[in-house]
């Protein structure tokens, strides 16, 4: 499959939200989709540092019609925060692209509770995706198929999650180390675009019954320079001399072209409906793992991950 995101169509009208946007991936599908017509909520814990991101965007594209939304994914009040705030601006959600995250970082608990990966990653997402979804729905209700869609960024890896996929007894992990964090929590996104694409999917019964269709994707970008491969770099992990020598050998995609799956996945007309639930790796370089582990494929995983979330976002006041 070959895309390059000059092919997305005219965006004018449409409403994006982007995690993370404010550098890396999410800040070229920001730039992309900006680029395209598409107004776009960029997502950032720092103001100072979104509205430079969006300086610079708009050296390129004066007409760039970008908008900054405060949220720390470490806060899960400030999640809520946003997602409210957005509620009150906006009367229509087209895309919402789950960007944001952290790579192999030290064992640290949020104020939350919650390990910083684990909620990062997944649980901050999951929230966020959960206060906007009826909008989501509702401004699919009106439109074609395809016309509204939810990105999760993942990565393969996944493959590098525990024995049995989720730890359910202890998801903090703290009994293992920063990569076998980093995988639970890949693969959590995973499993929960499967558990959307089940519920709201083509196909779903409430698409069928008229309550609105939306197309839900896993991404994994490739291997890609970004501000997280850096910053495992520099935490002296063991994974250092694999990244260098990559990189020597041009092996990493540059951010911009990172961010090309996303971009298909969140606006191109060319993505049909059988690709709703999939995990995407459209660019690979060798070397790469080109599969998802069986846990990304098992049903029953899919159900008990959002029963488990569910149960423990709603006891903590953070979901209906």
């Amino acid at each position: 499959m070959t895309f390059h995101p000059g092919t997305l169509p005219d965006l004018h009208g449409k409403v994006f939200i982007v995690t993370g946007g404010n550098s890396g991936l999410g800040y070229y599908t920001v730039a992309h989709l900006a680029e395209h017509g598409a107004h776009v909520y960029m997502c950032t814990r720092s103001l100072d540092k979104g509205a430079s991101a969006i300086t610079n965007i708009k050296k390129i594209q004066p007409s760039a019609h970008i908008d900054l939304l405060q949220m720390d994914l470490m806060d899960l009040s400030s999640v809520v925060a946003a997602a409210e705030h957005f509620l009150t601006l906006e009367t229509a959600l087209h895309g919402l692209v789950n960007n944001a995250g952290i790579m192999a970082t030290p064992f640290e608990m949020t104020k939350d509770g919650h390990e910083a990966q684990w909620q990062t990653n997944y649980l901050a997402h999951w929230v966020l995706t959960e206060h906007l979804l009826p909008l989501i729905l509702q401004t699919a209700k009106t439109l074609p198929p395809g016309s509204v869609r939810i990105v999760n960024l993942t990565s393969s890896g996944h493959l590098g999650a525990p024995k049995g996929g989720i730890n359910f007894k202890d998801p903090s992990l703290k009994d293992s180390g920063p990569w076998t964090r980093y995988g639970q929590s890949k693969l959590a996104n995973i499993l929960h675009a499967k558990v959307l694409h089940k519920t709201y999917g083509p196909g779903s019964p409430r698409a069928r019954s008229g309550e609105g269709e939306i197309w839900v994707s896993s991404v994994h970008p490739g291997l890609v320079e970004t501000n997280l491969a850096t910053s495992v770099e520099s935490s002296g992990s063991g994974i250092v001399s694999v990244f260098l020598v990559l990189r020597m050998l041009g092996l990493m995609w540059p951010a911009d072209k990172g961010s090309w799956t996303t971009l298909f996945c969140a606006a191109s007309r060319d993505m049909k409906a059988e690709q709703s639930g999939t995990y995407f790796e459209l660019f690979r370089r060798f070397g790469e793992p080109r599969w998802q582990s069986s846990m990304a494929k098992d049903g029953k995983l899919v159900v008990r991950l959002e029963e488990w979330t569910r149960g423990v976002m709603r006891k903590e006041g953070w979901s209906r």
